[in-house]
């Protein structure tokens, strides 16, 4: 029997052991959500149940790659991507708050634009910077994990009475990679071995990433949800891009800061939590909520790609030069 090369067709495609999971998953759940409730080991594996045991062994793996005597530069790099997204996305939604008023602009509210620019999927950028870049920045989602969530919305929109620093929540990002860190330093076979293993766990994480997300999201939320993605995408792809070559790529430029130009799942949930804080915003809390959605879809299948753009762009860029050297 003629082998199937399903490997090498999925990574022809920029990001693709990310991307087609990711997109088979959604599809599924939009589809035939009922097939990722069926229980047992099916519902532990592909539905979204499982994508944090998924992201736990990739963030564990991710440590022990990291060297200890290198770790001041995963967090320096994670607090350049952080406040690089975190300032593009503010920069944005008081713009269009100023101008426009809470209502915003084509419906897309200051709201739906912090919550959705501010945030972004840092298994997604872990996955990008893993094939693109070196350890080091991959270690920096030990602390672009903090824009994961509502905490920075809700500085950037002055809600201080709910802006409560998720403090387990860093802890529980940090263990495993601690873990990893310790493990992988006192044993390089361990070190090996993760880095052996982490392969197979991003398609799977591709798949219960997509199996959280509907493609009626994009539809629901119309043309402003798909705006919303590519601005989300756009801007801080391209921002955090250009500020991590500007303190990172003196010596060799790098494609890793677009790949937090995402928007993650779980801030959907944004818009509802400030709506309920801040009464002025609730009105505007739903389309918010479909809008980011729609965004959340949009960016995942479109930032690998960008990311891989970059990638090659830089490296015709460097073969150029060594023609010319």
């Amino acid at each position: 029997m003629k082998s199937v090369k399903i490997i090498k067709t999925v990574e022809k495609f920029p990001g693709g052991m990310m991307v087609i999971p990711l997109l088979l998953g959604c599809i599924v759940n939009t589809f035939f959500p009922g097939f990722l409730g069926i229980g047992g080991f099916t519902t532990a594996l592909l539905s979204n149940k499982g994508a944090a045991t998924f992201v736990g062994m990739f963030i564990f793996c991710c440590g022990a790659s990291i060297n200890v005597r290198q770790i001041g530069e995963p967090f320096y790099k994670g607090a350049v991507l952080t406040f690089t997204k975190f300032a593009i996305g503010v920069a944005i939604g008081v713009i269009v708050g100023k101008i426009f008023g809470p209502a915003g602009i084509f419906t897309i509210t200051p709201l739906a634009i912090i919550a959705a620019i501010t945030n972004s999927n840092s298994v997604m950028y872990s996955i990008l910077a893993k094939q693109y870049g070196v350890p080091t920045d991959v270690g920096a989602v030990s602390v672009l994990s903090l824009n994961d969530g509502p905490f920075f919305t809700m500085i950037a929109l002055g809600l201080t009475g709910m802006a409560d620093i998720p403090f387990m929540s860093i802890v529980a990002v940090l263990v495993p990679l601690g873990l990893g860190m310790l493990l992988g330093n006192l044993d390089e076979d361990v070190r090996e071995l993760c880095e052996k293993g982490m392969p197979i766990i991003i398609p799977f994480n591709g798949f219960c990433l997509g199996a959280g997300m509907n493609l009626m999201d994009v539809i629901n939320a119309g043309v402003p949800g798909i705006i919303l993605g590519l601005v989300s995408m756009i801007s801080t792809g391209f921002g955090c891009y250009w500020a991590y070559n500007f303190f990172f790529g003196r010596k060799k430029k790098t494609a890793v800061g677009a790949g937090v130009g995402n928007t993650a799942g779980n801030a959907v949930a944004t818009p509802p939590a400030i709506g309920a804080a801040d009464p002025s915003l609730a009105p505007y809390a739903a389309a918010a909520t479909a809008q980011v959605a729609a965004a959340c879809v949009i960016t995942a299948l479109l930032c690998p790609l960008l990311t891989a753009w970059l990638h090659k762009r830089l490296e015709k860029k460097e073969l150029a030069k060594a023609r010319q050297g």
